[in-house]
């Protein structure tokens, strides 16, 4: 049963941040089971009837081919996905809590169709709108974006800056909430992922 994230989940990536060795992981990993892991699986656990199946990603860092060779992630994700690289994210890290929703990552195919969906005028305009929305109510959309325009647009085009886009998130972070303890999260949680369902769903229906 989830009953909120415990503040010593912060406090463990803030230290993690600082000390990001695996004498500190060994030291501190009892922190991470039960302030950060349990929780987060028990909050995916009370989100699936709603949302589906989440994926509580691995805490290790893969630094095979990577310059920063420090071990361990400083933060805990978490992903719903409803299609490849489409879904809800929710994220703790030293800094609070951050939930997110879209698709982050996207075949070449996928992004000509959801091209095509921003094209045309009345599925183009249900995406505005969608957006308009979404920062109304506090959320950041963003998502990988070309410099220029896409091949075979117009510069000039009214929906031009939607068209750069090769993925397309919406997200809100909640910096150190008091909540955070508590029920109450999941009820924020459940409350941000049902307001960015519409835009999931409006992707998931133009990319397949």
């Amino acid at each position: 049963m989830f009953t909120g994230i415990p503040i010593a989940a912060l406090d463990f990536y803030e230290d993690l941040a600082a000390d990001n060795s695996k004498a500190f992981w060994t030291a501190h990993k009892h922190v991470y089971d039960e302030s950060v892991r349990a929780p987060i699986e028990a909050l995916m656990a009370a989100l699936e009837p709603d949302f589906g199946a989440a994926k509580i990603f691995r805490p290790y860092r893969d630094v095979r081919f990577a310059k920063d060779k420090t071990p361990y992630k400083t933060a805990q994700g978490a992903f719903v996905g409803t299609a490849p690289g489409l879904g809800y994210y929710l994220q703790i890290d030293a800094a609070g809590l951050y939930v997110g929703g879209g698709f982050h990552h996207s075949e070449t195919e996928q992004v000509a169709r959801f091209r095509a969906a921003v094209d045309h005028d009345v599925r183009g305009a249900e995406l505005i709108a969608l957006i308009d929305e979404l920062e109304a109510a506090g959320y950041t959309i963003g998502g990988e974006q070309l410099k220029t325009k896409p091949r075979g647009f117009d510069a000039d085009h009214p929906r031009i800056d939607l068209l750069r886009h090769k993925s397309l998130t919406a997200g809100k972070a909640y910096p150190s909430p008091k909540w955070l303890d508590s029920t109450r999260t999941l009820k924020e949680v459940r409350k941000s992922w049902e307001a960015m369902r519409p835009l999931v769903e409006w992707v998931s229906a133009v990319i397949k």
